[in-house]
């Protein structure tokens, strides 16, 4: 069985003087995520991570640096390879989004508290301990 091959990213932004990430929440596996998905045939995974972005929170975003790329196990038993980039978001409003079956949900989410929302243990991990600072 060959490993999906996803992207997405972590959008973050400074406010109040502390950090807000993006999540969704997903009402199929009803969980709380960072937005990702699978790549489309020969899209470049930044390309990927930037469309999935959009799709799911309706927000266009530019990358500013890769971040982890972190593989594990579906609910399927699925090897899954997700990589990540932190994005800033350019254009567009959390919650203008209509929701749908994919996504019900979208907010910023202080960084903390982000963290303790995230269901998965690897979605924990990334929102903690990545550098949200932007590249100079």
């Amino acid at each position: 069985m060959s490993e999906i091959e996803a992207a997405g990213g972590l959008v973050a932004r400074h406010r109040d003087g502390s950090w807000e990430v993006v999540m969704i929440h997903r009402p199929r596996y009803d969980d709380w995520s960072l937005p990702k998905g699978k790549l489309d045939p020969l899209e470049l995974a930044e390309n990927a991570a930037l469309r999935e972005v959009k799709e799911e929170t309706g927000l266009v975003c530019r990358t500013l640096r890769p971040l982890a790329t972190i593989a594990y196990r579906d609910g399927r038993g699925r090897r899954k390879r997700v990589r990540y980039w932190l994005m800033e978001a350019l254009t567009g409003e959390v919650g203008a989004r209509p929701p749908d079956a994919e996504v019900d949900e979208v907010r910023w989410v202080e960084r903390g508290a982000a963290a303790r929302l995230a269901s998965y243990p690897h979605d924990r991990e990334l929102i903690a301990g990545a550098s949200l600072e932007r590249p100079t």
